[in-house]
């Protein structure tokens, strides 16, 4: 990835089970039931989107971040076995660093697709030089999103950020 991608989502290669499939913001139909449930929103705070919120939302991401030197990437992850959405990953890109950031469905968690996305999205990030240093915010009591990042290669660090421990992988700031 590049600075030539500057405004589209570059291509994540698919896992065994897994396609990642750029956000588009028709993707909030199936996407508002996926994220449905409250208890995905214990560690982040809020409530699920209705339709219109999450249209609303996906309209915000695809159209970009709105500062200078900030790219937003998304997907919305394709579970192949299902024929269906099962959740998300996306990455802040700033000019050193990409911050990751991971979601899957109540009905799909604990298989592992968590773990195999992100895994895929560092991955993707860290193979272009200008993204070496990977980071994820994560709650402490959170312990699945523990064991994704790690699984992703990001080992916890000694810096908090709104109650929510640092993760990191690479040359860190």
């Amino acid at each position: 990835m590049s600075e030539h991608d500057e405004g589209r989502t570059p291509p994540i290669h698919p896992t065994r089970r897994l396609d990642f499939l750029p956000l588009r913001v028709d993707h909030a139909e199936e996407m508002t039931g996926v994220l449905s449930d409250p208890r995905l929103h214990e560690f982040i705070g809020g409530t699920p989107y209705d339709v219109a919120q999450l249209r609303a939302r996906y309209e915000r991401l695809t159209a970009g971040s709105p500062r200078p030197g900030e790219r937003w990437l998304n997907w919305v992850l394709h579970l192949r076995t299902e024929g269906r959405l099962v959740g998300t990953v996306q990455a802040t890109v700033l000019p050193c660093t990409a911050e990751l950031a991971w979601i899957i469905g109540t009905p799909w968690q604990g298989r592992g697709l968590a773990s195999e996305a992100a895994k895929a999205l560092a991955t993707a990030l860290a193979s272009d030089e200008a993204h070496r240093t990977l980071t994820a915010h994560i709650h402490p009591s959170h312990h699945a999103s523990q064991a994704v990042a790690r699984a992703a290669g990001l080992t916890p660090t000694e810096h908090w950020h709104d109650g929510e421990l640092r993760w990191g992988r690479g040359p860190l700031p």
